[in-house]
Order: C-alpha cells, then structure tokens, then sequence
C-alpha cells in the first residue's frame, strides 16, 4: 500500500532528510450487503456473511486511507440510509462488498446519490465449495458473483461506470487488484484537491504545453493560483544570509557538488529555494510550474535560473515543480508521487539503435527519489535553450521497471492518462547537469516513438519507478478520463 509521506521503495539516502507534504487521505466508503429473504430461510448465512464483512472492513481498515464503513444492508431501504451516509462523506471510492446474490435496487442508490466511483467486489469465503457437505444455505454464502452482471447491467443502463473485483476471501491477488483501485483513490483524493500553480509565462512556442485552465477544475475539482515572479522575488528578498547558509547545509547533504559549482551560484540558489518554500506554503501549493525568459541577466532572470535546487527539493518533498511552464506535467507527477512512484520531468534526448533504448531525462529540476545514487549538482555557465546560469541537477534512475506517464489534452479539451511501461538498463550517459536514463521498451526505439507521439502525449512527462500503469489505468476510469497505453 501506498505512503504518500515516505516513498521508501523508491528514496534515495538524501530525500529522507525532506520533509515531506502532508495531504488529504483518499475517502473509501465500504458497504456490505446481501439479499434479507433469505435470513430467516437459512438462519446461518447472515452470522457467516456478517463475519466476512468484517474481514473485508479489517482490510481496509489497514490501508492507507480514511473508511467510512456504512455497514451491511439487507434490503433497499438499508440501500438508501447507507447511500446518505456515503453521499455526506464525500468518498473518492465507494466498494460493494457483494457477500451473497441481491438485488440491484438495493445498490443503485448508493451508486447514484453518493456522488462517487463505485468497485464491486465479490469475495467467496474460500477457493471452491464442499459440494459434498453443503446444502442450500451454504452455497449461498458463495453467490456473490449472481449479482455481478446485474448490477454490471443496470449501471450501463444508468450511465454509471462499471468497475469490478471478484475471487475469494483471502486471496491475496485479488486484494493486489483491489489495492490498485485504492491508489487510484489517491490520486484521484490528490487530484480533487490539489493547488496548482503556475508562475510565469509559457516558453515562447510550445504549443503542446499549453493548457487551458478551466480544464483542470472543471475535470477534477482542482484549482489553478496564478503566480508572478515577483510573488517569488519579494520572498526572496526577505531570505536570511542564516537561512540560505542552512538551506546550502542540507543541499551539501542531499546532492555531492562538483567542483564546476561556482559558490556566489550555488548561495543564490539556496536563497530562491527558501524563497520557494515561502511561496509554496504561504498560496498552500501541491505542484508548481514556471518559465521565465528574462533578459541580459536582469532580476527575473536570475530568479529562473535559480529555480532549480529549490525545485528539486521541493519535488523530493512531493510538491512537483517543473520548469517550461508544464502545468500537466506537474499535475502527472502528482498522480505518479501520491502512489509513491516518485516522477521525475522527462523528454526524450536520444535513441541509441545499437543498443535499442530511448534516452530521455531533462534539465533543470529532477525528483531525487528516483535517483539510483546521491544526485549532483553541476555548475552550468549555459542552460541550453534558456538564458541564464547556475546549478543545476544530475543523475540517472535507479535500474529496472519505470512507467511513463503524461497528461494529454485533445482537440475537444479533453484530458486523458498517457502511459507506458519499460525497464532502465545501465550503459553511457551523459554528464551535463541533466536527469537521464536509458529505457528499453523491449522493441525498435524508434517505432516506440512514433507510437507514443502517435497518443498526443506532448513533449514532458513523468517518469516514475515500477510497473504502475495498472494504477494509471484504474485513476483514469476514477477520474472519468481516457487512459491510452504504449
């Protein structure tokens, strides 16, 4: 299960000296149920279903995330009390524990009033009945996959998104099925209440960055703070030459420096980043993207070319912060944090045919905890594509699976989950202050690209640690958007 506060499958020894945000814990509404003619027919089903329940409720009672359990309904009347206790939780999930045959009636309203994603699960008490000693009363306690397709039935019939989970009490893969949908819960907990904000101005003539602003809202329930530079400048005006000396300190403990690091470079980076985290808290900001061209080495320049130490560190932190003006990036890096994948700003760089592996990473800030050893800073006199200079970061990602994931926006405005799935091999890399990696997606390199282009992905993304796209697949159906795999 996930921990949003301490990715610990993915840290790095530095980011445990973060500290990390705290948010809102996804809301699981649990309901039980079963059909009530038959407790009196068979006076040892309820006791036996009831004791399933709350195994079940133990369950989810463990994971990482706030339940409100509306207990075990026996008729549409319980269906409709328990809808209204739901409704008033505000859930970002409801599961239906679908213990024995019932009726669709009793469910619909939950599914309808509670105004959330709904998963039925079905979960027989254990791997295949005694047919020789049972009787009526107990197969009855194994019927909860009866109702599945009826209620898969009348949801479509009521436009109500179809989600499901069946197997038996104890087994484990379908609690790995069902905890996908419970981290999809977190982003989409993440997703509902996130602050984004957005500081600056698009990097002249990236189209494909461009986002309108009521999409997010209007998809999600988030909400999008414009910000100007001089919200960061006046901030850092007021840093401490104590308080950058003690953010330089902790900077010494999370990266190794190079020796290209000029120190008046790396002072002012450490002052902009406890300026950042000024900005970050004082607008209460979950992710935050910024672009600044700036001129001749003037004010703001120098603050967009300081940006990048504090980003880092406030992205280790679980505040994505991503230059270029990339607000869905941020918002993919978010989904990708809450689910403790890290996901770290990404473009292609290369192909390398020989080897068969994409080279992608990016300049600028990186999210340290998928870094495979202690990032470095490197002293930068250029920022190719941009004006300025400074410290910037590097590293590559820790080998094994990784799972790109982007936030796409269509010709209608709508938005879609954008993944795919490949491993990091180890091999040349090169040393130029930049995140980088060497992915293999297991075919031609370049007929990966022309696929993932294909989707409408834009040109940044999020790579994160691990197999994940199952996640992604699940917070996009909770969401209510396309999701899109290569």
């Amino acid at each position: 299960m996930v921990d949003d506060a301490n990715p610990a499958s993915v840290a790095s020894a530095g980011i445990d000296l973060l500290f990390q945000k705290s948010r809102r814990k996804p809301r699981i509404g649990l309901v039980a149920g079963g059909l009530g003619t038959y407790w009196p027919q068979f006076p040892t089903l309820l006791p036996q279903l009831q004791d399933s329940a709350r195994y079940v409720s133990e369950r989810f009672a463990a994971m990482d995330a706030d339940v409100t359990d509306a207990g075990f309904i026996s008729d549409a009347k319980d269906g409709a009390v328990a809808a209204e206790r739901l409704r008033v939780a505000d859930c970002d999930l409801i599961v239906l524990f679908l213990t024995t045959y019932l009726t669709a009636s009793m469910v619909l309203p939950i599914a309808r009033r509670a105004n959330a994603p709904v998963l039925v699960i079905d979960l027989q008490p254990t791997e295949k009945m005694d047919h020789a000693a049972f009787g009526t009363g107990e197969w009855l306690a194994y019927c909860g996959q009866c109702p599945v397709p009826e209620i898969g039935n009348v949801f479509r019939r009521a436009d109500i998104p179809f989600r499901s989970v069946s197997g038996w009490l104890r087994q484990e893969s379908a609690w790995r099925r069902i905890e996908q949908w419970i981290n999809a819960a977190h982003v989409r907990a993440a997703l509902r209440h996130a602050r984004h904000g957005l500081m600056g101005h698009l990097y002249p003539g990236m189209l494909d960055v461009s986002t309108d602003l009521t999409l997010l809202p209007s998809t999600f329930g988030s909400h999008v703070e414009v910000l100007e530079f001089d919200d960061l400048r006046v901030r850092v005006d007021t840093v401490s030459d104590a308080e950058t000396r003690e953010r330089m300190q902790l900077a010494r403990e999370v990266f190794t420096l190079d020796d290209s690091v000029k120190d008046e470079d790396f002072e002012w980076g450490a002052r902009v980043s406890v300026g950042l985290d000024r900005l970050v808290d004082d607008f209460d900001l979950d992710t935050l993207a910024y672009y600044h061209r700036g001129l001749e080495g003037e004010q703001h320049e120098r603050l967009g070319a300081g940006m990048i130490l504090g980003a880092s560190l406030l992205t280790g932190r679980g505040i994505p912060t991503s230059g270029e003006f990339e607000l869905r990036t941020t918002v993919a890096q978010l989904a990708t944090q809450v689910v403790g994948a890290g996901g770290s700003f990404c473009e292609i760089q290369a192909l390398n045919f020989e080897d068969g592996v994409v080279e992608m990473g990016h300049d600028g800030p990186a999210h340290l905890a998928v870094s495979s050893r202690d990032p470095l800073l490197r002293g930068l006199g250029v920022y190719h594509g941009k004006r300025g200079w400074g410290v910037s970061v590097e590293f590559d990602v820790q080998h094994g699976p990784v799972t790109l994931l982007g936030l796409g926006q269509d010709r209608d405005g709508g938005l879609s989950f954008i993944a795919s799935e490949g491993t990091v091999v180890p091999g040349a890399l090169l040393e130029i202050g930049n995140t980088t990696s060497r992915v293999d997606f297991g075919r031609d390199p370049g007929e990966w690209v022309d696929e993932w282009s294909a989707t409408g992905i834009g040109h940044h993304w999020s790579l994160s640690v691990g197999e994940r796209a199952a996640d992604y697949r699940a917070a996009a159906s909770l969401l209510g958007i396309d999701f899109r795999q290569v």
